[in-house]
């Protein structure tokens, strides 16, 4: 994955993710429904912005995003938020 196709809504890389394949993820742009659990707080915001990512919000990055960038146990200090950047930047 070359960090320009966008997989998520957060910045997360999923072709990192361990999980992707063995759940049949595509990634939350191209699903309903999160595997990990009923919904995610950033796919739904994102999702009632009609942004493609939190990049593109005016918002970018808010307290919910750093929140989940920077979550003691399941955190990526930050990267998420970076690759956001890259996406907006690409965009421009």
């Amino acid at each position: 994955m070359n960090g320009k196709t966008i997989e998520s809504r957060c910045g997360i890389l999923c072709g990192e993710c361990a999980y992707r394949e063995q759940m049949g993820c595509a990634g939350c742009v191209h699903i309903q429904k999160p595997f990990w659990g009923e919904g995610c707080p950033l796919k739904d915001c994102c999702e009632e912005r009609q942004l493609e990512h939190c990049g593109q919000c005016e918002e970018f990055p808010c307290d919910l995003l750093n929140q989940f960038a920077y979550d003691e146990r399941q955190g990526d200090d930050g990267k998420r938020i970076e690759q956001c950047k890259c996406w907006r930047e690409a965009a421009l």
